[in-house]
C-alpha cells in the first residue's frame, strides 16, 4: 500500500535543504549581489550603530549557520563602508540549535572588532508582539529577511512592521525567489496537487512587491541568476534525487508517495524551459533570486 503523501517534519526539510545547498548556487548569488550592490546599498545609510538579522519564521526554513555566514559577510561590508562604526547586531531566531550555531561562528571569527550580538529565541511574530508589549520600538539601521517570508502567516503587517522599525536612511532588505524562476512556474501549475504547507509558503517578488506598493514605500529591485542541479531527479532510485523532489515539493518521500500521473507530470514540467535548461547533458533549475530594497 503506498503511503499517503504529507508535508516535510522541520528535520526532514533541514535534510533536503542542505542537499539543495550543496547542488545549487544560492550562496555564490548571494555573495555576486554583496560584492556589486551591497556597498553602495550601505553607503546611503548615514549611521550604522543597530542593524537585524532577521531569520527564519520556522526552523524549518533556514539553517542557522546558513544565515549566519550570509549575515557576518554584510557586518564585514558595513565595516568596509563605514570604518570605526560600533554596529549592535540583533538575531531573530526561533531555534536553539541555530542560535547556538551562529554563536559560535561568532566565537570563530576574529575580525568582528566594534561588533556586539543579541539574540533574540523568538519567531517574528513573537519578536513583534514583545516590542509592543513592552513599548520600546527600537529603530534600526538595516534589517534584513532573507528567504524567511515564505513561512510568514502575515506577510503585509510584517513587513509593515519591520518596515517601521527602520530608523531615519534605513534600508529593509528582502530575499525572496524572483518570477523568473522555475519555483513560480512549479507552484503556480501544481501547488493544489501538494499536501498543504504553512501559509504564505507560496509567493515569488511580484507578491512582495505589491505589498510594498499597496504600503506606498519606495523601493528599488535586483535579479541575480541562480541555477539548482537536478538532474538525479530523474535518475531511478537515486538518494539525492529523492531528497531533491522531497524539498522541490515539500513532500516526504514524494517519489514514493506521489500518485504516479502526479509524479510523471511533476518530472515533465522540471524539463520544460520555463523551469530548466539543460547544460552539458545536465538539468539546471532556475533558482533565480530578487533582492528587494526598501528605504525607510
Amino acid at each position: 500500500m503506498i503511503p499517503p503523501m504529507r508535508s516535510l517534519t522541520a528535520e526532514e526539510y533541514v535534510e533536503a535543504f542542505k542537499t539543495f545547498l550543496d547542488h545549487s548556487t544560492e550562496h555564490q548569488c548571494m555573495d555576486e549581489f554583496n560584492k556589486e550592490q551591497m556597498p553602495n546599498i550601505m553607503a546611503g545609510i548615514t549611521r550604522l550603530f543597530h542593524c537585524i538579522s532577521h531569520e527564519a519564521e520556522h526552523a524549518s526554513l533556514l539553517l542557522g549557520d546558513f544565515l549566519a555566514g550570509v549575515d557576518l559577510k554584510m557586518i564585514r561590508i558595513l565595516q568596509a563602508v563605514h570604518p570605526g562604526v560600533s554596529i549592535d547586531n540583533e538575531i531573530v531566531e526561533p531555534n536553539p540549535q541555530h542560535v547556538a550555531a551562529y554563536k559560535e561562528l561568532v566565537n570563530q571569527t576574529p575580525d568582528l572588532q566594534n561588533v556586539s550580538f543579541i539574540w533574540h529565541q523568538l519567531t517574528s511574530l513573537e519578536y513583534e508582539q514583545q516590542v509592543k508589549e513592552k513599548g520600546t520600538h527600537k529603530k534600526f539601521d538595516f534589517i534584513h529577511m532573507i528567504q524567511m517570508l515564505y513561512r510568514v502567516e502575515d506577510i503585509p503587517n510584517t513587513i509593515k512592521f519591520f518596515h517601521s522599525c527602520l530608523d531615519h536612511h534605513g534600508k529593509l532588505l528582502i530575499i525572496i525567489l524572483s518570477d523568473s524562476s522555475g519555483w513560480a512556474s512549479l507552484w503556480k501549475k501544481y501547488r493544489d496537487c501538494l499536501p498543504a504547507t504553512d501559509s504564505g509558503h507560496y509567493i515569488t517578488c511580484s507578491g512582495i512587491t505589491e505589498v510594498l506598493q499597496r504600503l506606498g514605500v519606495e523601493h528599488r529591485m535586483y535579479e541575480f541568476p541562480s541555477g539548482w542541479d537536478i538532474t538525479e531527479c530523474f535518475i531511478e532510485g537515486d538518494a539525492v534525487g529523492s531528497r531533491m523532489m522531497d524539498f522541490l515539493t515539500g513532500t516526504k518521500n514524494f517519489l514514493g508517495s506521489a500518485p504516479p500521473a502526479l509524479r510523471r507530470r511533476l518530472q515533465e514540467a522540471l524539463c520544460q524551459p520555463e523551469c530548466s535548461s539543460t547544460r552539458e547533458g545536465r538539468v539546471i533549475f532556475s533558482n533565480n533570486l530578487s533582492m528587494i530594497v526598501v528605504d525607510s
